[in-house]
């Protein structure tokens, strides 16, 4: 079978590596499309993945963003047309079911974001919609959406991709030395259709704790690590490239996250997560704050940092999610081979 990824951001890396490697040894094809937003490019490259980018990302202006959408739908199936594609695999892609509705072939499209408009042309033109059972059927099966086509998954979308390395990962993080406090910061993602919260508004605090931890600042675009790069910032570290995610896992002793997946990730791993999160949460979110895996703090001052630090407990990871994670994953790949037959 012939299975096409759009990996339009850099979470869709992470989520769907793992399940690449596993159909293409099963002896299936994969082709993957990919797009320049944040770290996408430079991460299916660090991890040796075939790939070719296809269009382009229009920033925030929504204008843009309309009218760029309907180019790279183009551009994805001029490519795409010739290539005998059995089905369509995607998260979050606003491109992918649309484009194999055209190419006339199912789609399975995840999302776990109800507050993504682009969100409509995913849920109208996929044949199977995933979301997570923390995300109610109700708030997806509307305006002409059948429910019947949607499922939910166990757990949360990072379980998908983290069950199988989550206990290995908090075993290896024993070894840490408890003298070295590492702070990694994922800024707000500014660019995202989503957004409206507040820019840099991180910058007091870290230029506070800066001369007293090793603060690891993770960006998410060039103008985001131009910023950090200010004199005013001189005591941090700006990762210009894509630092591996199991390397921050292993050294995180606290983990400040502005965006939603990676802060999710590190959160269902059992590290120390702050969600700094300025807009309205997603249900996910509530999900995993309630299971006391990750509090929320608007307002983030240095003392609330320091305080944090103080009463830190490195709890193990949440095994429910890491089982749900796994009973997630092998759904998702079945229900892909399913489709060959649709």
């Amino acid at each position: 079978m012939k299975i096409w990824f759009d990996l339009s951001n850099s979470p869709h890396v992470n989520m769907f590596y793992q399940l690449i490697k596993e159909l293409e040894a099963d002896g299936h094809e994969v082709i993957i499309t990919s797009r320049p937003l944040a770290n996408t490019i430079a991460l299916l490259n660090q991890k040796g993945l075939t790939h070719t980018p296809i269009g382009e990302h229009y920033g925030k202006n929504i204008v843009k963003k309309i009218f760029g959408y309907p180019i790279r739908v183009y551009q994805l199936y001029r490519f795409l047309k010739n290539k005998k594609i059995d089905v369509a695999v995607s998260q979050s892609s606003f491109h992918s079911p649309v484009v194999a509705k055209l190419l006339g072939i199912p789609s399975i499209y995840t999302n776990d974001n109800e507050h993504a408009i682009g969100n409509k042309a995913g849920f109208y033109c996929a044949t199977k919609v995933f979301i997570p059972e923390t995300l109610a059927i109700n708030k997806i099966a509307k305006n002409g959406i059948s429910s019947k086509k949607i499922e939910q998954y166990p757990g949360v979308k990072e379980g998908i991709y983290l069950w199988q390395k989550g206990i290995a990962i908090q075993n290896e993080r024993k070894n840490n030395n408890d003298t070295q406090i590492n702070i990694y910061i994922r800024p707000e993602p500014q660019t995202a259709q989503y957004y409206n919260g507040k820019k840099n508004f991180l910058d007091d605090t870290i230029i506070a704790l800066q001369n007293k931890y090793n603060i690891i600042i993770l960006p998410r675009d060039k103008a985001q690590s131009e910023h950090y790069h200010q004199s005013k910032f001189s005591n941090i570290v700006v990762a210009d490239k894509p630092i591996g995610f199991d390397e921050i896992a292993r050294k995180c002793t606290l983990f400040i996250g502005a965006g939603g997946s990676m802060t999710r990730e590190l959160a269902i791993l059992g590290i120390p997560t702050i969600s700094v999160y300025q807009d309205e949460l997603l249900d996910v979110d509530r999900y995993i704050i309630q299971k006391n895996l990750m509090f929320h703090e608007k307002a983030l001052t240095p003392d609330k940092v320091e305080a944090f630090l103080h009463n830190l407990n490195n709890k193990q990871p949440d095994l429910e999610l890491m089982h749900k994670g796994e009973a997630a994953y092998k759904l998702l790949k079945n229900e892909i081979l399913k489709l060959q037959y649709v």
